[in-house]
């Protein structure tokens, strides 16, 4: 038999966006607030760490490793992509980068959710979210239009780069993309360093339980119950009075009040969805689920950022390899102990670049990033790791779109995703754009002065054609899905959401999560998710008074 309990909200989900709408919940409207998270409750100390999340990269233990459907453009691939699974989410296991994207991306939002021929009443605009980005900002340096100080999320530049960092600033001034000192200013377009979500004091992460949640974390109106996995919301004539979970063998039922409220990221809100019968019709009859609600535009729309590498070797140790082990990975754990300094402050990709290879740098379409080691595993490169360079240059406003489907009636079952990575011609021209731009950095002073020779793909690939078979080859997801079940005005058919946030055709449910998004924002998405939670919170609240 289930077991029951009742609340005022319930949050399906435990990571960035469940953090921040808890946090409000709890202590301005005093509302009693159960968080559902299928992961641990806490992960390891060594995530605190700047480097720390990098042991964890290639492991299950805090993500979910989704296993993507097969791509023909992609020759049969089907790159894996993870998601945070622990309390936390992507703030407890990401690189921690700072990036809210640019301010054309939110005015996008906005247009997408206003109907033709209405007001734009700027609800989704940058304008309407910058006030939601300061207050949360406590930035180490920087202040003014664009920054805040004194928020509860701690933000700062990292406390040490390598030579290889300097040197690739250094080589793409030389080459006309100009020094870029805050990304999250007035305009992207530039080089420089990114700021990470690191308090400066202790130079140890701030997730957004430490940032958000801490704080109420002991207040006995919330509650967080872990390794807990939602199978279905109960939904009882046209009202979501609930969800069933599933915790330590045991199959439990818990009631809302209020509102349920979905936070369980771009793969598995849908997903959730789907299994409760909310939904496209012909998925749902495929998996013999009776449609609740049909709503044909949840699990479509998905987005994510992806990259490419160019690989090369170096003369010399300019970066990190082989710091994370022997002696030197001691001597850099005592000196980050004692004095809070040296490589483990720092999370190895420390410096990127925004410029658009189309020439429209008022709005760039390319991320490319310096990881002062050679990256890639053996098995895709066919060279071992060693002292070298990643240029990674990454696409930030796709134009494919993907899907997520269910695999099975099972709840435990993971959802199928289609990325649909390069189903546009444009993405791999971009793509290929990109990789130029990467391999003329390689050959430019004074980085050439450092580089013994390329790798990977090697000097022969020069033809696009080659070029975009490599892009093939390697592709790999930046870890920013988003978009599944988007918001848009009435007379979008495939809008899952309203402007505040409610799923369409049902009472008491809204969703904070990625998935909201209707187009992905041009940088790393954990600040746009923050950001657009901490006004969600506040239509949650406003709903409520």
């Amino acid at each position: 038999m289930s077991q029951e309990t009742r609340y005022d909200y319930i949050i399906v989900g435990g990571g960035s966006s469940a953090c921040v709408v808890a946090a409000r919940l709890v202590k301005d409207a005093r509302a009693r607030v159960l968080i559902l998270e299928r992961g641990p409750r806490k992960a390891s100390p060594i995530m605190h760490f700047p480097a720390g999340y990098m042991k964890f990269l290639a492991k299950d233990t805090y993500l979910s490793m989704h296993h993507t459907a097969p791509q023909p453009q992609l020759n049969g691939r089907g790159p894996i992509v993870p998601q945070g699974k622990v309390l936390g989410g992507g703030s407890t296991v990401n690189a921690m980068v700072y990036m809210r994207g640019q301010a054309a991306d939110y005015d996008r939002w906005n247009a997408t959710i206003t109907a033709p021929g209405s007001a734009n009443d700027g609800a989704w605009s940058y304008r309407d979210l910058l006030p939601y980005f300061k207050a949360q900002e406590d930035n180490d340096h920087l202040a003014g239009e664009f920054h805040g100080v004194g928020g509860p999320l701690k933000i700062s530049n990292l406390g040490h780069t390598s030579a290889m960092t300097r040197t690739y600033i250094k080589t793409l001034q030389d080459m006309g993309i100009p020094w870029n000192p805050d990304f999250n200013g007035a305009e992207q377009f530039g080089v420089g360093l990114m700021q990470h979500t690191i308090d400066w004091q202790t130079r140890r992460r701030c997730s957004a339980v430490d940032a958000f949640l801490a704080p109420v974390m002991d207040d006995p109106l919330l509650t967080i119950e872990t390794e807990a996995t939602v199978t279905r919301l109960v939904l009882e004539g046209g009202v979501v009075t609930g969800v069933n979970y599933r915790q330590g063998g045991a199959d439990r039922t818990a009631r809302a009040g209020v509102e349920v409220i979905l936070a369980a990221g771009a793969y598995q809100t849908p997903k959730l969805l789907m299994l409760s019968g909310i939904g496209p019709e012909e998925e749902l009859a495929r998996h013999g689920i009776r449609t609740a609600v049909a709503l044909p535009g949840v699990g479509r729309n998905l987005q994510d950022h992806y990259e490419c590498p160019v690989v090369a070797t170096t003369k010399g140790a300019f970066g990190y390899y082989g710091q994370d082990r022997g002696w030197p990975m001691i001597k850099a754990g005592l000196q980050y102990l004692l004095f809070k300094s040296g490589p483990v402050t720092t999370t190895g990709v420390e410096t990127c670049a925004f410029y658009d290879p189309d020439g429209n740098n008022a709005e760039p379409t390319i991320q490319m990033f310096c990881v002062p080691t050679v990256y890639l595993d053996r098995d895709v490169m066919g060279t071992d790791p060693g002292d070298g360079v990643t240029i990674n240059s990454l696409l930030l406003r796709p134009k494919a779109r993907g899907v997520v489907t269910l695999s099975s009636a099972d709840p435990s079952a993971d959802p199928i995703v289609d990325t649909g990575i390069f189903n546009h011609p444009d993405d791999l021209r971009l793509t290929i754009a990109g990789f130029r731009f990467a391999r003329s950095v390689l050959a430019a002073t004074p980085l050439r002065d450092l580089i013994e020779r390329e790798i990977f793909p090697g000097t022969d690939v020069t033809s696009d054609e080659a070029i975009g078979e490599h892009c093939k080859r390697t592709v790999k997801t930046g870890y920013h899905p988003v978009g599944t079940c988007k918001m848009g005005h009435d007379g979008d058919d495939m809008a899952v959401l309203t402007a505040d946030l409610r799923v369409r055709g049902v009472r008491n449910l809204r969703v904070v999560d990625a998935s909201i998004m209707p187009t992905i924002v041009s940088g790393n998405t954990n600040a746009a998710v923050l950001g657009a939670a901490a006004k969600a919170a506040d239509l949650i609240l406003k709903g409520a008074a």
